[in-house]
């Protein structure tokens, strides 16, 4: 059970989801993009199912924006939602394109791996069906992994230049201030002494922590499709 500590609702649910959170942002194919190891062929499987699935990540996001409590809230989801927009799919195509791989190519949801597809289902039907929190618990370790991922390999990137480029995509302070706000805002909109609500945002939280694995394994390991 979650109990009260004095670190954020964020941090509570992190915490409380170590094991998942752990094997997300230390996974092997972390790893080998970091040394710089990775075939390029699995990185372009990558980006093959992750530009995809970051259209209806975005979706998402604008599915939890719509229920912005206050004009606070609103900035921050759609400061959010431009970053994935205006800056995550573009580059995602640039490095598919880079990678060799052809984005016109690219099918709807149904070219989806079963993996991605649940992962994002998932995200839509929390942010479509619960409030701003749970919303947010749902997204948020997506945006979060990749920032505590990408940090600490600034101080030393890897000499492939795709590589790099990805490292310095999430690396950056501007990012990581992005982070910070949305999830302040997941902080400031749940009460961490009510038990059933933390209960509940952790099962979601930790969920799509789940899927984070999986996605990577799908990635990593090819075409035959992980499950959390």
């Amino acid at each position: 059970m979650l109990e009260p500590r004095s670190q954020p609702v964020s941090g509570m649910l992190q915490q409380a989801g170590a094991p998942a959170w752990a094997k997300a942002t230390g996974h092997p194919m972390v790893q080998a993009i970091a040394d710089g190891s990775l075939p390029h062929e699995t990185f372009r499987r990558y980006f093959e199912q992750n530009v995809l699935y970051l259209q209806d990540y975005a979706r998402a996001i604008a599915l939890i924006a719509s229920k912005a409590p206050d004009r606070e809230a609103l900035t921050t989801l759609s400061q959010f939602l431009g970053q994935i927009v205006e800056h995550e799919i573009p580059a995602n195509f640039s490095f598919l394109e880079r990678l060799g791989g052809d984005p016109a190519a690219l099918g709807g949801a149904a070219s989806l791996n079963p993996a991605a597809y649940a992962y994002t289902r998932h995200l839509l039907a929390v942010s479509a069906q619960g409030d701003v929190a749970e919303g947010l618990a749902a997204v948020l370790p997506c945006q979060w992994s990749y920032g505590e991922i990408a940090r600490p390999l600034m101080v030393a990137a890897p000499s492939d230049p795709i590589y790099a480029d990805w490292i310095r995509m999430f690396g950056n302070d501007e990012y990581g201030a992005l982070v910070d706000q949305t999830t302040a805002l997941l902080d400031r909109l749940a009460d961490p002494v009510n038990e059933a609500r933390m209960a509940s945002l952790f099962r979601i939280f930790d969920r799509s922590t789940q899927y984070e694995v999986a996605f990577w394994d799908m990635a990593y390991g090819g075409p035959d499709p992980a499950h959390p």
